[in-house]
């Protein structure tokens, strides 16, 4: 029988979205299969601090883990060895195949953690730092798009430091977008910090709270009698999308309430579309995924002008939430592919990548 790959999953995060990575990492631990993979467990803190041991997601998320160890990966090529760090010293726990981030939002999702394992050389879920980071910035992705051919809604970016100089020249850019109007933070999902503006004194407070979680600030036009719509794209060099799906919030939009808090927003799958426009969103969806050079999984998000059925790409998010309710797996699973087998097969394409990955040569010799 062949030896039973070593996985280390990450999760929790310096990041607003931490809770939601300790739901998501909660339903892919207990879905791993024992027979087929060694479960190493890496949480990070809402400080930054990385830590393994027993039960560490029961400790992260009681916010006790006053008893586990430092983890450590080195940054260097090799045998990537997860490390326990117990009063200074340092003990192997494991040789790590494969690296599983279940980790939303900055410092997880946006290419600083890929960097990290891209210097440790070893295979990783998800996009590598390109994808990861511009997908994760919001008005760089929205600019990708354009240049892309994919429609995207009106927006501009606006800095922090523009809001606290300049409050009225960022009002007068911001109302030529036309209300409704949307502030968020560029690089941050879950819908935190995301605010819908009516007026300007909505646009204030949502400048403000945007400001809370980034220096860069996306200022979107809201669009008309919008249905949200997502699709699941799987795969390296030749990704498949689901069936979408449609999000009905109990809410004025899918705020992060609606997603995790409320219990009255509606998941409708398949979504009730045209033929032609389930295929015009597949196509975008998978167009959008290569464009920024995803791996592995992403779900991308549309919103839909329900009169005139004009489509706009709204985002990509390259590792989407990940709970057994969640859309991602809950599209696969309509389109035949139940949460278990997703599992294996995103390590299986984490794989392949760090494979491709290999092929690069790194050194250069004249004449050779």
């Amino acid at each position: 029988m062949d030896r039973k790959l070593q996985v280390g999953i990450i999760f929790g995060g310096r990041s607003g979205e931490h809770d939601v990575s300790l739901m998501s990492s909660r339903s892919v631990l207990s879905v791993l299969d024992a027979n087929k993979y060694d479960v190493h467990q890496i949480g990070i803190t809402q400080e930054g601090t990385w830590v393994t041991g027993d039960n560490v997601w029961e400790a992260l998320n009681a916010h006790r883990t006053g008893e586990l160890d430092t983890a450590v990966i080195l940054p260097q090529p090799g045998p990537t060895v997860l490390y326990a760090l117990h009063d200074q010293t340092l003990r192997a726990v494991a040789s790590l195949d494969v690296i599983f981030p279940v980790l939303h939002g900055t410092f997880g999702e946006d290419g600083t953690l890929q960097g990290l394992l891209e210097l440790a050389d070893v295979a990783y879920v998800g996009g590598g730092v390109l994808g990861s980071s511009v997908g994760m910035d919001k008005g760089l992705f929205k600019d990708v798009m354009r240049a892309n051919g994919i429609q995207v809604a009106p927006s501009i970016i606006v800095s922090r430091r523009e809001i606290e100089n300049d409050l009225q020249a960022v009002y007068e850019k911001a109302e030529q977008l036309g209300y409704p109007i949307f502030t968020k933070p560029a690089n941050l999902g879950s819908s935190v910090g995301i605010t819908r503006c009516r007026g300007r004194a909505d646009l204030y407070e949502g400048l403000m709270e945007a400001a809370r979680f980034d220096r860069r600030i996306l200022v979107e036009k809201g669009v008309p009698n919008a249905r949200e719509i997502e699709v699941s794209v799987l795969g390296n060099d030749d990704p498949i999308a689901s069936v979408p799906g449609e999000i009905i919030p109990g809410d004025d939009f899918y705020s992060y309430e609606a997603k995790y808090i409320m219990d009255n927003s509606q998941l409708i799958i398949p979504a009730a579309l045209p033929e032609a426009t389930v295929q015009t969103i597949r196509e975008m969806a998978v167009k959008a995924y290569r464009a920024i050079d995803c791996a592995g999984l992403a779900r991308v998000d549309f919103l839909m002008d329900a009169r005139s059925g004009e489509v706009f790409l709204n985002e990509v998010n390259t590792i989407p939430g990940f709970t057994k309710i969640s859309m991602y797996p809950k599209l696969w699973e309509a389109s035949g592919i139940s949460y278990r087998e997703l599992i294996d097969q995103l390590i299986e394409l984490a794989i392949q990548r760090k494979q491709d990955r290999d092929r690069t040569e790194r050194q250069f010799r004249r004449g050779s």
